[in-house]
């Protein structure tokens, strides 16, 4: 054969089979773009763009149903491609009970069930502890402490992390100088407020005493460490509040004007802004924060506005009617700030303060809770709870059975009531009842997801939830 013309011939092939080649990278990349975006062929063999459902659950490895559809045999934790539209979400594992949801898909866009927990079935509940004459009881965050007071001087901080639960006496003497019976250890108050901060180790208490409130912080680890804020700085506190995980430091009105308390220097700050009617702490620098401008003493406007404590700068977000309540949330990549004012709900964009969406609430509500991750927010008075969530921008509102609820963990809320202890969703849904047997009123934790911790009658109870 001809060399030239066998050199031609491995040349076409050569250029044949790299031509095919780049037409491949090509056609894949395409396809691979078009399947990110969320395109994909279904049944019938047309395009269609779909959603990206991510489930995970407490515990985990839990069956996943779509639909009613357990073909795929996924479990948690775990994605799935969705057509767009509505679907029904179901988790079962064996021993525990199961959780159903609908969920809306939107093309081309990420639905996340991060939060759905399960509980074990048939599991009965053990005493751990007697505590007849206490008068006030209360959980960390994390449910691993409880606090015990019984009117005296003398409380007890339980631990609950070990399989032996571990009690300590606290004696709090120091802190009630003149409100304070000698003769019985009887503290002449009562507590009106309790609240931890995020590690366990510090508990702010506001308790009234007569006409007048006061505000200590009591430091568990070290009693010594304590202090009586009112007393310390000889002023009338009207709000005080937590502002980092272990209580170094706390944010205070008094007279409407915001200061910043060092706890282990014992000083405060200068005034970082006047007329305030309410705040609220989103990050260990940041504060948001409903006052008021005035001149020649009368009020000329009402606004919503961030503090950053680092260097004392407020930017005004928005003017407002009346005092309001706000949040900071951040929702994927966005950023949010929530306006509670009387029974109007308005949502904004931070960055964009023309997105905005109002909601009228059929109720006055009194507190304003943003989320885990900020999925959802939720506001509520009494029993009345409206539910706002991020993902469809819808809000649910519903009524709980009791007005003593609480949050059991960042998305799931308890009662107590005739029927037991219960838990639901923080939209009200998948309501489930996990212990007959608990007192009414009384305050419930989950420790390591794996106990309940619970009080029937006079005694402390616990029971497994988990393997």
């Amino acid at each position: 054969m001809d060399p030239d013309r066998l050199k031609r011939r491995q040349s076409l092939r050569i250029i044949i089979s790299e031509t095919i080649m780049v037409l491949s990278v090509v056609l894949m990349v395409v396809i691979l773009a078009f399947l990110v975006s969320g395109y994909w062929i279904n049944s019938d063999f047309k395009v269609e763009r779909q959603g990206l459902l991510q489930v995970s659950s407490t515990p985990s490895g839990a069956d996943v149903y779509i639909d009613g559809d357990s073909s795929w045999l996924q479990r948690t934790n775990t994605s799935k491609v969705l057509s767009a539209g509505e679907h029904t979400v179901t988790l079962t594992k064996d021993g525990y009970d199961s959780w159903t949801r609908n969920i809306n898909i939107s093309e081309g866009l990420l639905y996340r069930l991060h939060y759905p927990r399960l509980f074990l079935q048939g599991t009965t509940a053990e005493e751990i502890l007697n505590v007849d004459n206490v008068t006030y009881r209360s959980f960390s965050p994390d449910g691993s402490r409880l606090l015990l007071i019984n009117g005296t001087t003398a409380w007890q901080l339980i631990e609950l992390n070990d399989q032996v639960v571990k009690t300590t006496s606290l004696d709090v003497s120091g802190l009630f100088p003149s409100n304070l019976d000698q003769t019985s250890s009887q503290i002449m108050a009562n507590i009106i407020s309790l609240d931890w901060d995020q590690d366990g180790s510090h508990v702010l208490i506001s308790v009234q005493v007569g006409d007048a409130t006061e505000w200590i912080l009591v430091d568990t680890r070290d009693i010594d460490k304590s202090i009586n804020l009112t007393e310390t700085f000889k002023s009338e506190l009207s709000q005080v509040q937590i502002l980092d995980h272990s209580a170094n430091n706390l944010l205070a009105l008094i007279d409407k004007s915001l200061y910043k308390i060092d706890v282990s220097g014992r000083s405060l700050s200068s005034i970082m802004a006047n007329d305030v009617f309410y705040y609220d702490h989103y990050e260990a620098n940041d504060v948001i924060l409903s006052a008021a401008s005035t001149e020649s003493g009368k009020t000329s406007e009402y606004y919503v506005a961030t503090l950053r404590l680092s260097d004392n700068k407020i930017e005004k977000l928005i003017n407002t009617d009346a005092p309001a309540q706000a949040a900071i949330s951040k929702f994927y990549d966005d950023k949010y700030f929530i306006v509670l004012q009387d029974n109007f709900l308005s949502l904004y964009n931070y960055e964009k303060r023309d997105d905005k969406q109002d909601y009228e609430l059929n109720f006055t509500p009194d507190a304003l809770k943003v989320g885990h991750n900020g999925e959802f927010i939720v506001v509520y008075s009494d029993n009345n709870i409206a539910t706002l969530d991020m993902e469809s921008k819808s809000i649910t509102e519903w009524h709980t059975d009791s007005d003593n609820f609480d949050w059991i963990d960042s998305d799931m809320i308890y009662e107590t009531e005739k029927n037991g202890l219960v838990v639901y969703d923080y939209d009200g849904l998948n309501r489930r009842v996990i212990a007959r047997d608990a007192a009414t009123g009384a305050p419930a934790a989950i420790v390591n997801d794996k106990w309940l911790y619970f009080f029937k009658d006079n005694f402390l109870m616990r029971k497994a939830i988990a393997d």
